[in-house]
């Protein structure tokens, strides 16, 4: 058998799916008797280098409302949409800007709403 180049190999793997490749690894770690692990960072960063901290991926995010613009009133009624606020509330919210509408949400739920008080004039941060 003819022996093959890393690049072969790695074009190999490029057409595999996942549950194939998935299943060679195990096939792999079985008859070598090996196990597969992600490198540890100290390793790939060589000796004497420092090793930096992968910064914490954020999972909870405030959407703050930094100004109404000139549409007040739209903004109250998405204000409103997204918080379930009373009228008295939501204006109260908008009139004291900057303030946080939404607090400890996914980053969907954030850009969602970030998008519909932008589009309704307002000026948002999402921290």
């Amino acid at each position: 058998m003819a022996k093959l180049s890393q690049e072969d190999l790695l074009a190999q793997f490029e057409e595999m799916t996942l549950i194939e490749l998935s299943e060679f690894v195990k096939a792999f770690e079985e008859k070598f008797d090996v196990t597969a692990a992600a490198a540890a960072p100290v390793m790939m960063a060589g000796p004497g280098a420092p090793v930096a901290e992968a910064p914490e991926e954020k999972d909870e995010f405030d959407v703050i409302l930094s100004g109404a613009g000139d549409k007040k009133i739209q903004v109250i009624k998405v204000v409103r949409e997204l918080t379930s606020l009373g009228l008295k509330e939501a204006k109260d919210l908008v009139d004291g800007a900057p303030k946080p509408v939404l607090e400890k949400v996914n980053k969907e739920a954030a850009d969602k709403a970030a998008e519909a008080l932008k589009g309704a004039g307002a000026s948002v941060e999402v921290k």
